[in-house]
């Protein structure tokens, strides 16, 4: 409940910051809204605004959704074992140190977030470090330093902006073309009919859908990156251990880019749409 209601309330915060940009944006150059131009810029404010404003939140959505704490001072071995981990897979990776932190969860996972290289966090779970000897773990955060120095945030940011802003601009004008003939009959209106309005919903869903399959595509090619980055940091082997023991791992409760960016994902959903490549494909390609 408490991820839901932060969804939400980031998400309505968004579209308010994002309607009052553009309503400036109208403004300032006297567009139309319904003409194409005017549609462009809806959908490129929409489409690239929410996707770097969620990537300029990242890592305070991902503490607050996951409730990971930042290791200050550490506490003990362990926590020193992570920053010691950390600070020299960064060095090495010529990156920032990223801030280190761990959250509650069964599950073995670890995630990278941040809106740049030298900006970024790293969150490890605790069921990652009760099931994972300290070769496989220092393969899991080497996975994901090597997400931060390949830029893996910033890249697939700006792929969502991109089919974001072709979805909701490809919809509005397939929209207004159906509401137009549907309508053709009746006279012009000050604005579009409510049927203008379910046709955009209806396309915007079936567009998206396509469009997170692009999206998947490229998550599942930073994968493979990332596991060839992490094995040039610590090892092939580590790196292959830690994956095979990740194939008894729970379901993922990470959500969004958290798990575009986490060491595993979720098993059972259909391969297109899966932000990870099967766990035995990425163990293939690191022998």
């Amino acid at each position: 409940m408490k991820r839901v209601v932060l969804f939400l309330i980031t998400n309505l915060a968004v579209m308010l910051v994002l309607g009052i940009v553009l309503s400036i944006l109208m403004s300032v150059f006297g567009i139309d809204n319904r003409s194409l131009g005017g549609i462009l810029m809806i959908s490129t404010v929409f489409g690239f605004g929410g996707s770097f404003i969620s990537l300029f939140m990242s890592k305070w959505m991902a503490k607050k959704s996951t409730g990971a704490l930042v290791i200050e001072q550490p506490r003990n071995e362990t926590e020193k074992w992570l920053i010691d981990t950390v600070a020299a897979q960064a060095k090495k990776a010529n990156i920032a140190m990223p801030e280190v932190a761990i959250y509650d969860s069964p599950e073995m996972n670890a995630f990278a977030t941040g809106p740049s290289k030298n900006n970024s966090l790293v969150a490890v779970s605790t069921g990652l470090l009760h099931s994972m000897n300290a070769d496989e773990a220092e393969a899991v955060l080497a996975h994901e330093v090597s997400h931060i120095a390949n830029g893996d945030m910033v890249t697939l940011t700006l792929i969502q902006g991109v089919v974001n802003t072709f979805v909701i601009f490809i919809s509005k004008v397939l929209a207004g073309i159906v509401d137009n003939f549907l309508n053709s009959s009746e006279e012009e209106n000050s604005g579009p009919s409510w049927t203008y309005f379910i046709f955009d919903m209806i396309f915007q869903i079936v567009f998206g859908i396509l469009a997170s399959v692009v999206v998947a595509y490229f998550s599942r090619k930073r994968e493979f990156a990332a596991d060839k980055g992490a094995a040039d940091l610590v090892g092939a082997h580590k790196m292959r251990a830690a994956l095979e023991r990740l194939q008894a791992n729970h379901p993922s409760q990470l959500q969004g880019s958290m798990m575009a960016f986490g060491i595993a994902s979720g098993k059972g959903v259909a391969d297109f749409f899966s932000s990870h490549p099967p766990l035995e494909e990425r163990i293939n390609a690191l022998r």
